[in-house]
């Protein structure tokens, strides 16, 4: 062989190589050791919301090690939402812890049947019995045992079957412990939530096989606190009382993130 194509030959044979060294040692695409002993944290946002409503509490579970995923219901119907939940579950392998907030209790309560959940956590949220809805709850509460009225719901804007709020509502309402600016975001961004909804019933609650977890506003314009506390009781569900809106995942992040990672078994 002559000395250039030699040189040649030995010059591809390194190049060869190097491109195969460098192929086996990238890294593998995979969970961390911790993360694998620990469950996945599934969260499911309410009405007039979205994912983005968790931003402030998944860091905190990241940070100590935990899988988390927000789901993206898009608040058309119960059977929907709960599609989307289980598409949820269909991506984690381990157990699961499933919260909900607000109209997102009423969705894990019938998505939570699931053998991979192992608790739920609900954040001022619905949580109805066998054959119960929103609109049977407050119609109980408000017109049969006349307990006092929440007024963050007293003006909605309804187009085409979705349910808004007006910016004023969700300011002073919704979000009313919150900066304006970030309320005023929140409304912007808020999502439709079908009328349907609201009488939607639940078939088979979760929680009455499974450990829960209840955080109670007790500032909520949307749902009375007193509503929210029967529930809880009604659950037997493990309860803690924050001084918020209804939107304490953004209020407080830090305890609304304390009680799901107690749920999660991390003391």
């Amino acid at each position: 062989m002559k000395a250039k194509h030699l040189l040649t030959y030995i010059a591809g044979a390194i190049m060869i190589c190097l491109s195969a060294i460098s192929f086996t040692s990238a890294p593998q695409q995979t969970i961390p050791a911790m993360q694998k002993d620990k469950p996945t944290i599934v969260l499911v946002h309410g009405a007039f919301a979205d994912g983005s409503s968790w931003n402030k509490v998944i860091p905190i579970l990241q940070k100590k090690g935990f899988q988390t995923i927000a789901v993206q219901n898009p608040l058309t119907s119960l059977a929907d939402d709960v599609k989307f939940v289980e598409r949820a579950f269909n991506e984690v392998e381990g157990d699961i812890i499933l919260v909900g907030h607000s109209w997102g209790g009423v969705v894990i309560t019938q998505a939570g049947n699931n053998d991979k959940v192992k608790a739920l956590v609900y954040v001022a949220a619905y949580a109805p019995d066998e054959g119960q809805s929103i609109e049977s709850i407050n119609k109980d509460a408000f017109e049969v045992r006349k307990i006092p009225n929440t007024p963050g719901l007293a003006h909605p804007i309804i187009t085409d079957g979705f349910i808004r709020l007006r910016e004023e509502d969700v300011i002073n309402h919704f979000a009313q412990d919150l900066p304006k600016e970030e309320a005023k975001l929140i409304a912007a961004g808020q999502g439709r939530y079908h009328t349907s909804t609201l009488t939607a019933q639940v078939t088979n609650p979760a929680w009455k096989n499974k450990p829960s977890y209840f955080v109670v506003s007790d500032n909520d314009h949307i749902i009375s606190p007193i509503i929210e506390a029967e529930m809880a009781k009604n659950m037997k569900a493990i309860t803690y009382h924050l001084p918020t809106s209804h939107v304490a995942m953004l209020a407080k992040p830090e305890k609304v993130a304390e009680v799901i990672l107690k749920a999660a078994g991390d003391n």
